[in-house]
């Protein structure tokens, strides 16, 4: 009997991710058409605003360990690596996933782009090519994830989003220890009707641009 009902259970998260898979990519594709537009007009005012690429590219942990790189726009001078390395009590404020909120660093448009989440669009296309999901834990790189082992196996299993429970609950405000909690316990009770909430709410903490820095 118990293997039965395991079989069962395996069976049904199954069909729960391939219909997850199926809604991300008719969702994924219905915003990008829309999104896409705005993401246009976005990209020249990156370019008109400071000189460098419109699109950052971050390697990220996907589903099944695999790598890849989360695009998004971008939001800071593009020598801004070189300047983190030159001033290192700037990467102290940074650590446990916690932005900086006065980075010197953010451009003009970079700055409003992340107050409104819209430097995240074009994850869209990471959607559409299968690596991302619109709801899921965040996007982390394996640096983050060292020491983290739990934590690890849980992101592995899933998909990063766009947006999780650590949008609505916080966004950049969080400490390292409330991400991973929400992102376990995202993992841990997944559904579609779960999912559709999240995006819902996801647009109101957009809105009032709380936690983004």
């Amino acid at each position: 009997m118990t293997d039965i009902r395991v079989h069962q259970d395996e069976a049904a998260a199954v069909r729960r991710d391939v219909l997850k898979d199926v809604l991300d990519c008719a969702l994924g594709a219905l915003l990008f058409c829309c999104a896409l537009p705005l993401m246009l007009l976005i990209a020249l005012a990156i370019r008109l605003d400071s000189p460098g690429p419109a699109l950052y590219r971050r390697r990220v942990v996907g589903r099944g360990g695999r790598l890849f790189d989360a695009l998004k726009f971008r939001t800071m001078v593009a020598e801004g690596d070189a300047l983190l390395a030159r001033h290192p009590e700037w990467a102290v404020e940074n650590r446990g996933g916690r932005k900086r909120r006065d980075d010197p660093r953010v451009t003009r448009v970079g700055r409003v782009l992340r107050r409104l989440s819209l430097n995240e669009l074009p994850q869209l296309v990471n959607v559409l090519r299968g690596q991302m999901s619109l709801v899921g834990p965040r996007i982390v790189t394996p640096a983050e994830l060292t020491g983290h082992d739990d934590w690890r196996e849980a992101i592995v299993r899933v998909k990063p989003g766009l947006t999780g429970l650590w949008q609505v609950a916080g966004r950049d405000d969080l400490p390292l220890a409330e991400r991973i909690r929400l992102d376990l316990l995202y993992v841990a009770r997944r559904n579609i009707l779960m999912d559709f909430s999240l995006l819902l709410k996801t647009f109101y903490v957009v809105l009032r641009g709380k936690g983004a820095y």
